[in-house]
């Protein structure tokens, strides 16, 4: 005797600084008997969480093993520079990466910017986290730059920020295992995607695979030769004895007229 059938879930990571709220509520509007579980994660151990199957699908930052995992490129942030309120920076609307070539620019081991070589001056120990980069920023040991969600999850009154033009920047995708694109996963591809309640590629894989035998069949009925698509041609009109004019005219083919009524 089986047991009972375990109801379905879906497990949603996400790294800091995404926000899935407005898709988790569509999520929930669409399929309110599947509850969706959120799974927050740092940036650096979210592929590694996909990959042993911790979570059925990521926001995560890009790159990613595409060897893998499947990803699908969502949006790019802007790079900023975090700042003391009271720094020269601040009194400039954007900044170049030169122009911080003689500032201290920390480099926290979860950095999530893919740098060549880091800009500025190196300091003497690189922070653990973003996180704390950011206090050593506010205590004015060195300048920060990271993903503009980052700047403003850590906001603190005393820093603000300003867009780097010529940095790197951070890509945010939806990632999931390459051989574990169940049902659930794509019906998620389909909100971050835009897709409609009703779009064919929402729906579950057996009435995708319905709708394609549909239109198979509708394919193969247009195929078809018009003698057979139409069925039995209608019987043909009684041909004419040749040389015997019809019925109600003259030989010749004159029209034959009323006698004359003799006096």
């Amino acid at each position: 005797m089986t047991g009972p059938q375990e109801s379905p879930s879906f497990r949603l990571a996400y790294v800091p600084g995404v926000t899935p709220a407005k898709w988790v509520r569509i999520w929930e509007e669409r399929k309110p008997d599947v509850p969706l579980g959120l799974l927050s994660v740092p940036a650096a151990e979210a592929a590694g969480l996909l990959r042993e199957r911790g979570a059925d699908a990521g926001l995560l930052r890009l790159p990613v093993d595409r060897t893998e995992l499947s990803a699908i490129p969502l949006y790019t942030e802007t790079t900023v520079v975090v700042i003391p309120k009271d720094h020269y920076v601040a009194a400039a609307e954007e900044v170049a990466v030169a122009e911080l070539a003689e500032e201290i620019v920390l480099h926290p081991l979860d950095d999530t910017l893919d740098w060549e070589r880091p800009p500025g001056r190196p300091a003497l120990e690189r922070p653990d986290t973003t996180a704390d980069a950011i206090e050593l920023v506010a205590a004015g040991v060195g300048l920060l730059l990271v993903p503009q969600s980052l700047a403003r999850l850590h906001h603190r009154r005393d820093l603000t920020y300003r867009p780097v033009t010529d940095a790197p920047q951070s890509r945010v995708a939806l990632s999931w295992p390459e051989d574990a694109t169940t049902d659930l996963v794509d019906d998620f591809i389909g909100i971050v995607r835009g897709r409609t309640v009703n779009s064919t590629r929402g729906r579950s894989a057996q009435n995708q695979a319905q709708t394609r035998a549909d239109k198979q069949a509708q394919n193969q009925a247009r195929s078809q030769p018009r003698s057979q698509a139409a069925g039995p041609a209608r019987a043909s009109a009684p041909a004419r004895s040749k040389g015997k004019p019809a019925a109600g005219t003259a030989k010749g083919g004159a029209k034959r007229g009323k006698p004359r009524r003799r006096s």
